[in-house]
Order: structure tokens, then sequence, then C-alpha cells
């Protein structure tokens, strides 16, 4: 609960990042549901005898006490809500891929609830150990991260003209146009039918369960994304990516 505008408790949390703050400190990057992205300092979490020490772990939920109105904010207290374990594996190298993707592409103290909620559910998806649901919770995610972030078109039109999709024509995401027609063969491209029943999930009262069920068997979606999501981070390749793809060159 919110006590006062300096000093919250109870507050629904994942870590997205740490890093070493002093020798015994750590600031840690966080995504709260009702505050959004924050910093916090840690202060003595790298001692043994921490509390902070054994809970302040990445793809974990939590509930953290913080206060303060300076830029990073003082961790008080931090509590484990359990209910899953660590994802491993290509799991947990998804869940740093979706850590990046946040601290690119979220400003700090910027509210985001339904987003967070799409992160946490992304997240069980995860921890479960379904590969099957895998890819289908990552596009699923980066469809709901970019539409929050304002960074993604309506998917019922076409976004130059705005004229409506034809449920069998072949439709590209770019960069910079938006939702344009296909050339003739171009592999990276979804029927009018696929990007509409993309936007009727995202529209869904549970918008992450609804586009994870529209995404799953369309491979044709992810180049798309991934080639939106790296414009607008401003990178060729994301880090977690090239990390993924230096581990599957050994």
């Amino acid at each position: 609960m919110a006590t006062s505008s300096h000093r919250i408790s109870d507050e629904p949390a994942f870590v997205l990042h740490r890093y070493d703050w002093s020798e015994s400190s750590l600031i840690l990057e966080v995504f709260t549901r009702r505050l959004g992205r924050l910093a916090l300092v840690a202060k003595g979490a790298k001692r043994p005898s921490s509390s902070f020490r054994p809970v302040l772990l990445p793809l974990q939920p939590l509930r953290l006490a913080f206060g303060g109105d300076a830029e990073i904010r003082t961790l008080r207290s931090a509590e484990w809500v359990g209910g899953q374990v660590m994802p491993t594996g290509d799991a947990l190298l998804s869940g740093y891929y979706l850590n990046e993707l946040l601290l690119r592409l979220l400003a700090r103290d910027d509210p985001h609830p339904r987003l967070f909620d799409a992160y946490a559910a992304a997240v069980r998806v995860l921890a479960s150990g379904h590969a099957e649901a895998l890819e289908p919770a990552l596009r699923a995610f980066e469809l709901l991260l970019l539409r929050e972030a304002g960074l993604l078109p309506a998917l019922r039109l076409q976004t130059l003209t705005l004229e409506p999709l034809q449920p069998q024509a072949r439709y590209g995401l770019q960069p910079e146009g938006g939702l344009v027609a296909a050339p003739e063969g171009e592999r990276a491209s979804l029927a009018g039918e696929q990007w509409q029943a993309l936007q009727a999930a995202l529209d869904d009262p549970a918008p992450f369960t609804a586009t994870l069920q529209a995404a799953a068997d369309l491979p044709g979606l992810k180049p798309q994304l991934r080639q939106l999501l790296h414009y607008h981070c401003g990178v060729a390749t994301l880090r977690t990516r090239q990390l993924l793809i230096d581990l599957q060159s050994l």
C-alpha cells in the first residue's frame, strides 16, 4: 500500500537488472506495477548476512517497500512472493531478453500496469517449462510492449492509406511505414485476417492469453517484430539475442 508519495510499501515488482554501487550495495532496475520502471539502491545487499541477498533475483515476483524522492530511491524491504521456480536454459535467456526490452523501451517513472500484468504472465509461462509455449509467449509480450509504448500501429488498417485489410491479402509491418501491402512472394508477411485476429486479441479483456493463442503458428510474425523492436531500441542486435547466437555456435 502506498503511504505517501515518498514512501511505498507492498509494491508488486520484478528485478530487471542489478549492478554494483559500492563494496556492499547494489543499484537495482525494477519494474513495479503502479509506478513503472524505477532505480533503487539496496544498501548492504552484497553482505553475506543481508536479507536482500537471496531475494533480489530476476524473473521472480517480489513485494517491495522503498522511499525517497530522488532519482534513485532507497529499498527498505523485499519479500519473495513465491509460486514459481526460476526459468532455465532457453527460457532463462528469453526472460533476460524481455528484461532488456523493458530497459530499452520504457522510461522511468512511467506506469504501465497492464504491461506489468503481461510481463508477470509471460514469466509464468517461461517458468512452466512448456517449450512449445515459449515462442508464442515472446511474441505476445512483444506485441503488448510495442502497443503500451505507443510504437505499434493499428493492425486492422493499412497505416498510410487507412484502408481496411483484405482477409487473404498479405501485409508486412515496417518500422517507418507501419502495416503495408507486402510484395508478391514476401515471406515475412501475414494475411490480413491474421493481423486482424492479432488486433482482436490485443483488445481482449485478457490480452496476454488471447494474444499468446493468436500468435501461435505464425512464423512470419517473429522477423517483423524483431525488425520493429531493433529499430526502436536503436540497435542491430540486442545483447541477449547475441548471447544466444554465441551459445548456439559453440
